[in-house]
């Protein structure tokens, strides 16, 4: 089984270094460990998310970008509460959890001067695992 860092490092290749910066600053902050668990995606990735509903474009900031880079990544919380090393989704992704690593992530993108958006922040969407460059700063395709 690949530890919490190396999930992390094989899901942030392809990104954009901004990201990489902001990923790396937060691991440092945040409250509660946390796993980058999607970086770039290839386009049938994306399309399988979308046949089962999680994702809703194809537009995805995931996909490699006009720059060669991905400009989203999506986490989860890495809290081993039973501890044996096995971590349930829900225990994962737990708005509870999510929510303070998401604010240190903010906080580091503002400390590195990287304009992020937080999928938790959305209105009709809430994607609480996904930050993504901002588009009116780091234009895509």
């Amino acid at each position: 089984m690949r530890s919490p860092i190396q999930r992390s490092l094989d899901n942030m290749k392809g990104l954009h270094p901004d990201l990489i910066r902001v990923i790396n600053r937060a691991s440092d902050t945040s409250p509660t460990s946390f796993v980058v668990t999607e970086g770039l995606r290839t386009l049938e990735r994306q399309k399988e998310l979308m046949r089962i509903g999680a994702s809703k474009t194809l537009k995805s900031r995931h996909l490699k970008q006009a720059d060669g880079y991905g400009h989203a990544f999506d986490f989860y919380a890495y809290v081993d509460t039973n501890h044996d090393g096995k971590i349930t989704f829900e225990e994962m992704s737990s708005v509870r959890l999510m929510l303070p690593i998401a604010d240190a992530i903010k906080k580091a993108a503002a400390e590195e001067k990287v304009a992020i958006t937080y999928g938790g922040d959305w209105r009709s969407f809430k994607d609480y695992p996904h930050f993504e460059l901002d588009r009116k700063v780091y234009p895509g395709n």
